[in-house]
């Protein structure tokens, strides 16, 4: 357990530690827009292998504000646990209860919600779809014109 611990952390560093990122000589900002140029380049590409034409526009910009959340939500989170770290105290016995560090974790979970809704969606098969049978339509196309010719 310890050493999938360990992986995580090392993982996690190698994308938000500053210390320890191959790219710790650039500035932060210009790290995030690493990044979110990154999702951007994903997003697009795994929106035109799922999506349809139709649904393109949606998905992608669905897709897309989910992972700029998420690296904003992930790194933040990193860094709270970094300084929580460093002070060593926990927030029960501060009473620092910070109303950021409660929406990021609100933000974390409605957005697990989110996915995991939108996963279960695409995946399950829907029973009532195509239940009711078509025999085609009741009239004819000249049956349907009959009434608006002068040939009635």
């Amino acid at each position: 357990m310890s050493t999938i611990k360990n992986w995580m952390k090392d993982a996690a560093n190698i994308l938000f530690d500053d210390s320890k990122n191959d790219l710790r000589a650039l500035p932060k900002t210009v790290r995030l827009q690493i990044l979110l140029v990154l999702s951007f380049i994903w997003t697009t590409v795994f929106s035109l292998y799922v999506f349809s034409y139709t649904t393109f526009a949606f998905g992608w910009a669905g897709l897309y504000v989910a992972h700029v959340g998420l690296i904003f939500a992930v790194y933040m989170t990193f860094k709270q646990f970094h300084k929580a770290e460093e002070r060593s105290s926990s927030v029960f016995e501060t009473k620092n209860f910070d109303p950021f560090k409660i929406m990021v974790i609100v933000f974390v979970i409605v957005f697990i919600f989110v996915f995991s809704k939108g996963i279960e969606v695409l995946t399950s098969p829907n029973p009532s779809s195509y239940s009711i049978p078509y025999d085609g339509p009741s009239k004819s196309v000249f049956e349907k014109w009959l009434p608006f010719s002068k040939d009635k």
